[in-house]
């Protein structure tokens, strides 16, 4: 794990050094990253699948050979399950809508977890709103853990989904989505998990979850931004109405009739993001090159460090003490609010977020306006996590 590798972490922010603790947002890129994309509009420029000329092939055999590794990558079955989004919110859209067209009808129910980002639970509530179903929700207590065995009370004859974050984005909680799925699926029904915040901290295994559709975002796991998966089991994909119309989805098209494509293309309208899928595919190579086991336990012994100082401080309150998370820490320190935290922080050169993080209903439950959140990736040092405890100190005296 060699931080050279990332470019932009030689900044300095206010002339100190960048701490880049900002990473559920977004992680920084590798170079080899950038030069894949470089390299993509520098030599091999094209529209994809259909061109017979060399550039086209080119930009079509790379396109492809990144499917291939994102089906490696989580283990599924065939590429024609791997469809190509902008990032998760648009996969989650993607099944939200389509799924809805298909399968929801007046008086179904959805379920999705209290502790879901907005882009699972808006989605939801806009397809039960187009076809007059009911959303409903699967708590979790106050260490931030699910209440699972609420699950199985709430599903009925008319849940048509159940849809779960993998990992909360703000409080860093691993559900137990093998137990979520396995209660779902004795009830006949089909889950979705949002993968975001855990495809780029622990290994994923879509056959072995079982799972009915996994979505996450390439720009949380050192790929570019704009891009994402949706993966889903092909017995769904093929019986659901597409999301969008356009080019590449079609087989044949007139006035009177449109046959759709095969499946992936059914779903991947319009020209993709050609050279932003190339850089994923180098960027999944890049975490495999050094192992997700390997990632998984540096960061969780980062967590631990961190969590151990941070604790130190007076007035410290942890958001989110699961008794299994990923690297991600939110907290509050006495009465501060978390923006003026946020910003002497910053001055500091520590970038960490602040606000509700995009998960409002877990800030109610708290009765909290929002939290700080310290998020670390596989270049995140020991040093670092030095430098945001004496950062939150110095804040904390300055502003108390």
């Amino acid at each position: 794990m060699n931080r050279n590798d990332f470019p932009i972490l030689n900044e300095r922010v206010y002339n100190k050094p960048l701490v880049y603790l900002d990473n559920a947002a977004t992680t920084q890129k590798p170079k080899v990253v950038i030069d894949a994309l470089n390299d993509y509009y520098l030599h091999i420029n094209s529209n994809i699948h259909r061109g017979v000329h060399c550039l086209s092939q080119l930009a079509t055999n790379e396109f492809e050979l990144a499917r291939e590794a994102v089906r490696q990558y989580i283990n599924a079955p065939s590429t024609q399950e791997i469809i190509f989004t902008r990032g998760a919110t648009e996969s989650i859209n993607l099944v939200a809508a389509s799924f809805g067209r298909t399968y929801l009808h007046a008086g179904d129910e959805i379920i999705v977890s209290e502790m879901e980002h907005h882009s699972n639970i808006v989605p939801w509530q806009l397809a039960c709103e187009d076809r007059g179903a009911t959303l409903k929700v699967l708590p979790f207590d106050d260490r931030g853990e699910l209440i699972v065995s609420d699950l199985d009370k709430l599903i009925t004859d008319r849940t048509k989904i159940v849809a779960v974050a993998h990992v909360s984005n703000s409080l860093g909680t691993v559900n137990p989505i093998e137990e979520i799925i396995r209660i779902a699926h004795s009830r006949n029904v089909p889950v979705l998990i949002d993968g975001a915040q855990a495809v780029a901290h622990c290994p994923v295994d879509v056959q072995a979850l079982d799972c009915d559709f996994y979505c996450f975002s390439g720009h949380k796991m050192y790929a570019p931004m704009g891009i994402g998966v949706m993966y889903g089991k092909a017995q769904w994909l093929n019986e659901m109405k597409p999301y969008q119309g356009g080019g590449e989805m079609i087989k044949d098209v007139t006035f009177e009739k449109t046959t759709y494509n095969d499946l992936p293309f059914k779903f991947e309208a319009g020209t993709p993001s050609v050279g932003d899928v190339i850089g994923l595919r180098k960027a999944i190579e890049y975490i495999q090159n050094i192992g997700l086991e390997k990632i998984a336990g540096y960061e969780q012994e980062l967590l631990a460090y961190t969590t151990e100082k941070l604790s130190a401080i007076d007035g410290m309150r942890f958001i989110g003490e699961a008794a299994h998370k990923t690297g991600v820490i939110s907290f509050l320190v006495g009465n501060i609010h978390p923006y003026d935290m946020g910003v002497l922080l910053d001055h500091q050169g520590i970038a960490v977020r602040t606000g509700h993080h995009c998960t409002q209903p877990i800030m109610t439950h708290f009765g909290i306006p929002g939290t700080i959140r310290a998020s670390f990736a596989l270049y995140n040092t020991f040093e670092e996590a030095d430098a945001l405890v004496a950062a939150v100190e110095k804040a904390k005296n300055m502003l108390l």
